[in-house]
């Protein structure tokens, strides 16, 4: 069985995830100070924003700010990029990549209210465009529906990572790096899945077995 990473020091947030991973068939682990070669794969999971002060920006007063869980993420980013091992993000775990392999972020998006939880406590849904060639075409179509639930984004992509899926609005909702086994979504598969699947989006379980295929290849 696979076994996935996933750097965090708030494990019961990770419930949707740990779900999505044993439904396709592979195991998560949940901790802080992995060891690559013990995994298949690192998942880089949705949470609160990163510290701006990592991409060269000032702090907001008004926002909330984890500098050891930025650390301990970052650190499991390098080390798995290190062991060559895929690597895909999730919301927060997108921007981070992003950050990590020296892009930046919009801190507060204009769009931010659309993209937000609404009076429901239910994730909002947009239409994005997807570019020709890219994993996100392959699994669902040049354009599609996704869940939305954030109000930060990626403004410069970092090193060696192309822009492959917008939102209608013009946020940057997929990332994949041009030579590594490197991907990440804006949106949340997990809550578009299984239990949680919905009929107004696509279906989110197919990135996670993307991603668990590539770590089976990765495999010796």
């Amino acid at each position: 069985m696979l076994r996935i990473a996933l750097p965090t020091d708030h494990p019961e947030g990770l419930l949707y995830y740990k779900d999505a991973l044993r439904q396709c068939g592979a195991e998560p682990v949940a901790g802080g100070d992995f060891a690559p070669e013990e995994f298949d794969g690192l998942l880089l999971p949705g949470g609160i924003d990163l510290n701006p002060v990592l991409f060269g920006e000032e702090l907001n007063p008004a926002t909330e700010y984890d500098d050891a869980l930025d650390a301990l993420q970052i650190g499991a980013f390098n080390r798995f990029l290190a062991a060559g091992l895929p690597i895909f993000g999730i919301c927060r775990g997108h921007q981070l990549i992003n950050v990590a392999l020296g892009g930046s972020l919009i801190q507060d998006l204009p769009t931010g209210a659309a993209h937000k939880r609404n009076a429901a406590d239910e994730d909002s849904v947009h239409l994005c465009e997807a570019e020709a060639g890219s994993f996100v075409a392959a699994l669902y179509g040049q354009r599609f529906a996704v869940n939305s639930s954030h109000h930060q984004g990626v403004a410069r992509p970092g090193n060696g990572l192309r822009t492959v899926l917008r939102a209608e609005d013009g946020v940057v909702e997929a990332l994949e790096h041009e030579s590594l086994p490197i991907w990440s979504v804006q949106f949340h598969p997990e809550r578009m899945c299984f239990a949680r699947l919905r009929e107004d989006t696509v279906d989110g379980s197919l990135l996670f077995r993307f991603f668990l295929e590539k770590c089976e290849n990765r495999k010796p």
